[in-house]
């Protein structure tokens, strides 16, 4: 057995990690191996700096030197020495393909195959996740695990806990098939610390809250609560819309307050600048308003500005009383709804403190960053009235419009496999769309990418994740060699074949149309949609007999393909009925995805969120479900 021998300075849990990771996969990769190697893993600032505006704790940098007797690892800090090790072990041969170790490939070497000699800084500062969907908690400790070996360094936990996510899973929402699982208060606060101390073990950017706020300044610490009506002390403090203040839709957390009520703006700082003091270990403090839109205060006193200048207002609050109190946390401001629109006087008084997140949910998905074409006049502001952006050029509007407002730090916050991705059945055009937008990130004076999407999103597989991990770390990457480099290493030697019948499943569908946008009825696509039941069949024959012929990882994705293909055709009949017209034949058909998909969840939990495809199906794609919501 090959004997490591370790210089690490102790007391940093993430650089431990480090070491104990490097350890692991170098004893099963030179199991046979008696050689001694002097490992050293090292915190060191990097000459010259790699970047114009840089933080040795927001970014990442590493230098890696290995030859048969030693390693040497230097990162600008812990997480990205853990960076190291993994790019290390990937120039060795692993890779790392889906969130979960089994579906890794970990080679066997020799010492003589020890060799690196590389230095490399992120491209982009942001790089990560935030998580969304229906989670057992071990989807979220393996996608966690999964980020560094993929070279992003942010997890974002969305709302004051992950309360919902889990429970979508835990209580089975949408699968009546599966029996909800009776789970104590404590058990769930159990869950919550494992995966902050995952988010800590491996050093990464923890991100947290976005929605919430609203519901904690009036009382909730839950985002997930249904009520039928707020008391008598809570409904002055929400936004007056059609002359009543109620709960949006029987939802505290999609419900606005009224910002000019002092009461209400008091509590809103009040609850985000003492959950600041009580959490110092999270890094970027998420601030957003409702996950709702045309939904805002309708008074006379909030008529009398903008929801974007009453936004700045709080936030620049929050600023003062965190500086105050000696709390140096970063808050993200969200571009987002009403917010797209830049307010009319407000300013950040202390820019240095922010960063800005522009969240374009209601963008294509079949058209890229980098295809965008002139960018058109903003819209003027409508209280209660807007439409929302779907070109990419109608949302750059917005954001080059808050940028003129103030140049500070940003990202994107998009939204591929949020719900597009169910639309695009091989998984290859949302893929191609994530590494044709990342390279365009810094022309639009963005610095990375926060993926608000599902966990469990690997059906077929996770190749658009890895493609968007890969190329946030480089963005000089393409596309074809990451797709071959997957491709190979999932489905081995035949992986051509997988690659052409996925490709042939994304020329045939839309991810637009999943998603809602575009008429319902369309007779292209229907034809489309008729031909890609037919590539289903296809890929069917095709995942069986390869299936036959290999064993270990790829023979499962083989299988996993096998799987898809079966929900490919089902889902390629009721589509193309919808877009034919016949809604009556296209809901009977989606029953029958529905069945099929809840029946197989549990032998294909980690790769399928079937709440997430219920939930987006029956919200934006024209389907109905058969269970109440």
């Amino acid at each position: 057995m090959v004997q490591l021998h370790f210089s690490c300075p102790g007391g940093d849990g993430t650089l431990g990690y480090a070491r104990d990771q490097l350890a692991a996969y170098l004893t099963r990769m030179l199991p046979d191996t008696d050689a001694a190697i002097r490992a050293e893993l090292t915190v060191a600032a990097p000459m010259p700096l790699p970047r114009g505006r840089w933080d040795a704790f927001l970014d990442d940098w590493y230098r890696i030197q290995a030859d048969p007797g030693s390693i040497r690892i230097q990162g600008s800090n812990p997480r990205a020495v853990l960076l190291g090790v993994y790019r290390l072990l990937h120039v060795l041969g692993c890779r790392f393909l889906m969130p979960g170790t089994d579906h890794e490939t970990v080679p066997v070497i020799s010492p003589e195959d020890l060799c690196a000699d590389l230095t490399e800084s992120a491209s982009c500062r942001h790089r990560g996740v935030c998580i969304e969907g229906a989670d057992s908690v071990e989807n979220v400790l393996d996608f966690i695990d999964w980020l560094p070996k993929i070279g992003c360094n942010s997890f974002f936990v969305q709302h004051l806990e992950p309360e919902a996510f889990l429970k979508n899973w835990y209580d089975h929402k949408y699968n009546p098939l599966l029996a909800p699982q009776a789970l104590s208060g404590e058990d769930y606060a159990r869950m919550y610390r494992e995966i902050d101390q995952a988010i800590a073990l491996r050093g990464l950017l923890h991100h947290r809250v976005g929605h919430g706020w609203t519901c904690k300044a009036i009382g909730f610490e839950h985002v997930c609560a249904h009520l039928p009506a707020p008391t008598d002390e809570q409904r002055p403090l929400l936004a007056e819309v059609n002359g009543r203040r109620e709960f949006w839709q029987g939802v505290p957390s999609n419900t606005n307050l009224c910002y000019s009520n002092a009461t209400a703006a008091d509590a809103f700082v009040r609850s985000v600048v003492e959950y600041a003091a009580r959490h110092p270990e999270v890094d970027f403090l998420h601030v957003w308003l409702a996950d709702e839109y045309n939904n805002i205060c309708e008074c006379d006193t909030c008529r009398k500005t903008t929801l974007s200048d009453q936004y700045v207002d709080l936030l620049n609050r929050i600023d003062a009383q965190l500086t105050g109190r000696g709390l140096r946390t970063r808050i993200v401001f969200l571009l987002y709804q009403e917010l797209l629109w830049p307010p009319t006087t407000a300013r950040l008084n202390h820019p240095e403190r922010f960063t800005l997140m522009f969240a374009p949910i209601s963008r294509t998905f079949e058209k890229s960053y980098a295809d965008r074409g002139p960018i058109p006049a903003m819209p003027p502001f409508r209280r209660n009235h807007i439409t929302l952006p779907a070109t990419v050029e109608e949302n750059i509007a917005f954001l080059e419009a808050w940028q003129k407002q103030c140049g500070v730090d940003a990202f994107v916050y998009d939204y591929p496999l949020g719900r597009a991705h169910y639309g695009d059945l091989g998984y290859c055009a949302i893929a191609r769309i994530i590494a044709r937008d990342i390279p365009e990130l810094p022309a639009l004076n963005l610095d990375g990418y926060i993926s608000c999407q599902e966990l469990r999103a690997a059906l077929p597989n996770a190749l658009p994740g890895y493609v968007m991990g890969r190329m946030l770390w480089d963005n000089t990457l393409t596309y074809d060699a990451l797709q071959e480099e997957y491709f190979s290493a999932l489905y081995g030697s035949h992986w051509q074949e997988a690659r052409d019948c996925l490709e042939q499943l994304s020329a045939l569908s839309s991810p637009d149309y999943f998603n809602g946008i575009g008429p319902r009825v369309d007779a292209r696509l229907a034809r489309r949609l008729h031909k890609a039941v037919d590539a289903a069949h296809a890929l069917h024959e095709t995942a069986v007999r390869r299936a036959a012929e290999t064993r270990g990882l790829a023979q499962n994705a083989w299988h996993l393909l096998d799987y898809h293909a079966g929900y490919c055709r089902l889902i390629s009949e009721a589509l193309a009925a919808q877009a034919d017209g016949r809604q009556a034949e296209a809901q009977q058909q989606w029953l029958t995805v529905m069945q099929y998909i809840r029946e197989h969840e549990l032998q294909y939990q980690p790769y399928l969120d079937v709440y997430r495809v219920l939930e987006v199906a029956t919200k934006y794609t024209g389907f109905a479900l058969d269970v109440p919501r």
